[in-house]
């Protein structure tokens, strides 16, 4: 006996009518929840963001599917280059309100290559699986907190969350794109007619060659128990390992590598004689070294109007790193170089705890006398008091040897730079003496995002990261991400490939 199959019909194209349709229906369900339902605050309000959601996936869909049906490929196909290919290429797509799927016209180019789709380019819809909106929201929130803490945040809010290891690519991704936004941002206006640059640096963890190899090698299975509870992986793994090397006082478990931060500020004196301010404050850092910190801060004052031949006062505030005011000085050769007033204060309660008690008034009372001398401007003399109590110390005896190393200490860290120690005469003038401003920039930026218990680095990945809670704290991000994506609309209009998510870190040496 003959078995007859009824034909398989082409199922039914979802039109933007349909989807129209569907959506108030949608929204006359929520009008009737509102309306007639008693349930709690809560409870109502859960439910709300439930049918929202749906109701903006649908709304989504009718977007996409009318614009689809409105755009003419005819502008595409006249020059010939290109073919017709699948009518209806589907993809789907991350967006606020969860997946979304739509389909687009794929144009096929004649002599072989990638293929092209008109509306994703009319829309500036990169390859990635991640809507614009919800790239910028997860990079955004990554510059605040940990990856882990993002994906919290977005489940809790969108319903929904991307994977760490995604949220680590859009920070790589747009991370590579915020050292050029900050090169062509231009000048910030009214500025002030001093400009201070406050220069310091700070060591977040970074991982070690012998973490990466246990990281990227093969893992092994250890058995626990019979169910599995962590308490007892955890023993068993380290009854595998065995006990741990104990270190040695003054040992670094952190491997730490340095990250320059920059600061810059105007200020502007005003009918008082003061100068206020910070005016047009901006935060720079990387892990790039020393060199990069002073190009950047030379390029950054150049813009802002403080040339290398400016008769506008430029003063450069940071701490005694020799190797810093060597990479500063010939790039301001007409800047007020000023060690920070607080690590001098911080030398002299150092040394001052090998002659006085802590705690004592005899040691606030000699800290006080020589800090007026500092003040006063008069850091010649302060120095030569320090050489004359080393002459009158006793060549043996009781803790003399400790006092006599930390004064010849002190006065070879003072003597070379005396000329950075003139805050009586700027104090006058109501300059900066203290680098307060990067000091807190470097606790705020580095370490209260990258210096984190159980946090290990790589450079590269740390710079990206880096740079985009520069622009974050610094009030650029909306700013920075419509300009990614004007640059992404010209080269999507380029039909070239384009995808921003990348697992790639940054080359630290073009950085710099």
């Amino acid at each position: 006996m003959a078995i007859y199959h009824k034909p398989a019909t082409a199922p039914r194209p979802v039109t933007s009518a349909m989807l129209a349709a569907e959506s108030r229906q949608r929204l006359e369900q929520i009008l009737n929840v509102c309306q007639q339902k008693e349930y709690p605050f809560f409870q109502f309000e859960k439910c709300l963001v439930a049918l929202m959601a749906v109701l903006g996936r649908l709304l989504a869909r009718l977007y996409l599917r009318a614009r689809h049906e409105r755009l003419n490929l005819e502008p595409y196909l006249h020059d010939g280059k290109y073919r017709e290919g699948d009518r209806y290429a589907e993809r789907t797509l991350k967006t606020a309100y969860g997946e979304v799927r739509y389909g687009r016209a794929q144009l096929i180019r004649r002599r072989g290559g990638a293929g092209f789709y008109p509306l994703d380019a009319v829309l500036v819809l990169t390859r990635d699986k991640l809507s614009p909106w919800v790239m910028q929201l997860v990079g955004r929130l990554a510059t605040r907190m940990s990856f882990a803490a993002t994906r919290l945040i977005c489940r809790a809010v969108l319903r929904w969350s991307p994977a760490t290891s995604t949220i680590e690519e859009v920070v790589l991704g747009l991370g590579r794109q915020a050292a050029p936004f900050m090169q062509q941002l231009a000048a910030p206006p009214n500025e002030g007619e001093v400009l201070v640059i406050e220069v310091d640096g700070k060591c977040p963890p970074t991982a070690t060659a012998a973490e990466l190899s246990k990281r990227r090698g093969q893992r092994r299975h250890r058995q626990g128990c019979g169910c599995g509870c962590q308490r007892h992986r955890g023993k068993a793994k380290r009854q595998a390992r065995g006990s741990k090397k104990r270190r040695k006082k003054g040992d670094k478990s952190k491997n730490g590598k340095e990250v320059m931060l920059v600061v810059m500020y105007t200020l502007k004196r005003d009918a008082d004689g003061q100068l206020h301010g910070p005016i047009n404050k901006k935060v720079w850092g990387s892990f790039a070294g020393r060199q990069a910190a002073a190009l950047w801060a030379r390029a950054e004052a150049t813009k802002r109007g403080f040339g290398p031949d400016t008769t506008k006062t430029v003063q450069l505030v940071m701490d005694g790193a020799k190797g810093l005011r060597q990479k500063l000085e010939p790039l301001f050769p007409k800047a007020i170089v000023t060690l920070d007033v607080c690590h001098v204060v911080e030398k002299l309660w150092e040394l001052g705890h090998r002659f006085h008690p802590e705690g004592s008034v005899e040691l606030t009372a000699w800290v006080e006398e020589l800090k007026a001398l500092l003040y006063r401007g008069q850091a010649a003399e302060l120095v030569e008091r320090l050489r004359k109590s080393a002459q009158q110390i006793p060549v043996h005896g009781p803790g003399t040897k400790g006092r006599r190393q930390g004064l010849k200490k002190l006065i070879g860290y003072l003597m070379p730079r005396l000329a950075m120690m003139r805050y009586g005469e700027w104090i006058e003038l109501d300059l900066v003496i203290g680098s307060g401003q990067v000091e807190g920039a470097v606790r705020h930026v580095v370490g209260e995002r990258m210096d984190c218990a159980g946090m290990r680095w790589l450079q590269g990945k740390g710079e990206a990261l880096l740079h985009l809670r520069c622009l974050e704290l610094n009030g650029d991000w909306d700013r920075f991400f419509a300009w990614v994506q004007d640059r992404n609309r010209d080269r999507l209009h380029q039909r070239q490939r384009l995808r921003i998510l990348t697992d790639k870190p940054i080359p630290i040496a073009e950085a710099a």
